[in-house]
């Protein structure tokens, strides 16, 4: 009999790193910016509203790597990332775009991330996105499972939800009370320590 082994699967922001579409909101003034997928479900909505905004406001691509360079992972993120990465393999799956996220990686040790991509024109301006794949981080889950991997996935937001649903093993980490509300079966985690524990209690993973 194979031996199952366990993969980890993280989104990214507001898991290890801060909202960077808030970020750049914080700079701009912008309170549009503000939204994402913890507000706006359907993620061809929200970025066609954000893409949009752009455009009025003529930021560039430019204007979003100076707070993406500026910006540091979240308080203790890279401590737990290297603690996970100790325990089981660690896959980031994320709705964010690779060249967002290219200078965070780095402040994260460079771990594995899948993701997106953007289209940007000789002036820096995004003119739109690429999919990865449609419904990218429930497929990659399949994927892992079809592999015998035994999947930990732990999420936020409502794009996360389809990776929640199909993995083994599932934990919301800072998520909005209203997401909670509507499901009560997916543990809570408030900080690191909390997750580190739930996932010792149920992965049996040594602390």
């Amino acid at each position: 009999m194979n031996e199952q082994m366990t993969m980890a699967c993280l989104d990214l922001e507001g898991i290890l790193i801060p909202e960077i579409w808030i970020g750049l909101a914080e700079i701009t003034g912008i309170s549009e910016l503000r939204l994402t997928t913890r507000d706006i479900a359907d993620y061809d909505e929200l970025m066609t509203m954000r893409l949009n905004i752009l455009r009025k406001h003529q930021l560039t691509f430019k204007d979003i790597e100076e707070v993406t360079n500026n910006m540091q992972p979240l308080e203790g993120a890279l401590d737990f990332l290297v603690w996970l990465k100790q325990r089981t393999e660690v896959i980031i799956l994320s709705d964010t775009f690779r060249e967002f996220a290219k200078p965070l990686m780095a402040k994260l040790q460079f771990p594995t991330l899948l993701c997106h991509s953007l289209i940007i024109n000789k002036e820096h301006q995004i003119e739109n996105y690429c999919l990865r794949q449609q419904d990218q981080k429930r497929n990659a889950i399949k994927a892992f499972k079809n592999l015998n991997f035994r999947v930990i996935a732990i999420g936020d937001s409502y794009n996360d939800l389809s990776m929640l649903l199909e993995a083994n093993e599932a934990f919301f980490f800072r998520p909005t009370q209203k997401i909670t509300e509507e499901y009560p079966d997916i543990p809570v985690c408030k900080n690191y320590d909390e997750l580190k524990l739930i996932l010792c209690q149920n992965t049996g993973f040594t602390q």
